[in-house]
């Protein structure tokens, strides 16, 4: 096999693939890229196993064939090349030679065809969709996924569709982040889970903003395609918890509260709030929210926060990493919190909850 490629365009792929090469050295084919020719240009391919990218490049092929370079080794060496134009040749043993200007290196591959068939797609069972839509509902929802390996039913994103709505649903046991939305995107109705990484790494494509994006879901993994770009993952074979039933539904006192006056004094009070828990105090009058912390070792901290509250006094406490992350995803200039008492959850919403389609339950602590 031999190639001339753009520099640039071959380091915008080997750049996009390094987060999906496996990197504990199962099996040393997984720590390689695939590349191989296709009628004029490059195929590249890398996986984990549990996650496939396919990627295509224009280059001047001069003699077909494959082999597989280590990913990491290879996106390294040709970062650094002097000219704009790198040359790749294969020689015996899958010797693998890549030049530019003066430079000059000689790695070792493996054979093309040791590496994992990348999975059928069928590309017209996929659908166009907003990739806006998609990236906010995975950005108001990622925080919340587990990342305890034992609970692997939560180590992901629950995707179900109702009709025309698309749900997304997060939860680690102590929050549950929640957002529907009226969108094209596909969805299984009895719901399946996408692995963490894997939707990382379509989170990643979605930032792209040019060209029109595809997605689709199988029993057994979801497809994204962005022009030449294809992403396949397998999907999570467990059951997501039912969350309908950790919503309350008896919360009959909020306060409302300015989105970014709440999330800076929180940043704030939690600063000397204990390293190992957040623990962060809210404490409810006529008007008047009192948010304090303390540490045994370091001191303590207090800042009154004018809010809409018009019930009995009530404390009750939280972990303020959860709650700052969660107003830190919003996008509104109020949020609510419903409250039942200080030992149940609390809901917190956007002021014009049903708009954003955006739900966050959160458990509270004891201090």
């Amino acid at each position: 096999m031999e190639f001339s490629i753009d520099k640039n365009e071959f380091i915008k792929v080997l750049q996009r693939i390094q987060g999906i090469v496996e990197k504990r050295n199962t099996m040393p084919i997984l720590a390689n890229v695939l590349i191989e020719t296709n009628s004029g240009s490059i195929d590249i391919l890398a996986t984990d196993l549990e996650i496939f990218i396919k990627d295509n490049c224009p280059s001047s092929v001069k003699r077909d064939g494959a082999v597989t370079v280590n990913a990491r080794k290879l996106f390294e060496i040709v970062r650094q090349m002097p000219d704009e134009s790198v040359d790749i040749s294969v020689g015996n043993e899958d010797k693998v030679t890549i030049k530019s200007g003066r430079a000059r290196f000689n790695i070792m591959g493996l054979s093309a065809k040791e590496f994992p068939a990348f999975p059928a797609v069928e590309e017209d069972s996929l659908t166009r969709i907003d990739p806006d839509t998609l990236k906010e509902m995975i950005d108001k929802t990622s925080f919340a996924v587990s990342t305890d390996e034992t609970r692997y039913n939560i180590n992901g994103f629950y995707l179900e569709r109702d009709d025309s709505r698309t749900r997304i649903v997060t939860t680690d046991g102590h929050r549950l982040a929640i957002i529907e939305k009226e969108t094209d995107i596909p969805a299984e109705a009895g719901g399946v889970i996408l692995p963490r990484k894997g939707v990382t790494e379509i989170r990643k494509l979605l930032e792209e903003k040019e060209g029109t994006f595809y997605f689709g879901i199988t029993k057994k993994s979801a497809t994204m395609k962005r022009d030449n770009t294809v992403i396949n993952i397998r999907l999570i074979d467990g059951e997501f918890p039912d969350y309908k039933q950790v919503i309350p539904k008896d919360n009959d006192k909020s306060f409302i509260a300015p989105r970014t006056g709440l999330l800076e004094s929180l940043k704030r009070v939690s600063i000397l709030s204990s390293e190992k828990v957040k623990g962060v105090k809210f404490s409810l009058s006529k008007d008047r929210l009192v948010l304090s912390s303390s540490s045994p070792d370091i001191g303590d901290a207090t800042e009154e926060l004018p809010v809409e509250y018009g019930y009995d006094d009530m404390d009750i406490a939280f972990n303020a990493k959860y709650l700052i992350e969660a107003l830190d995803a919003m996008d509104d200039e109020k949020v609510v919190l419903w409250l039942k008492d200080s030992l149940s959850p609390g809901i917190l919403k956007p002021v014009n909850s049903e708009a954003s389609g955006y739900c966050y339950v959160i458990m509270p602590m004891r201090l």
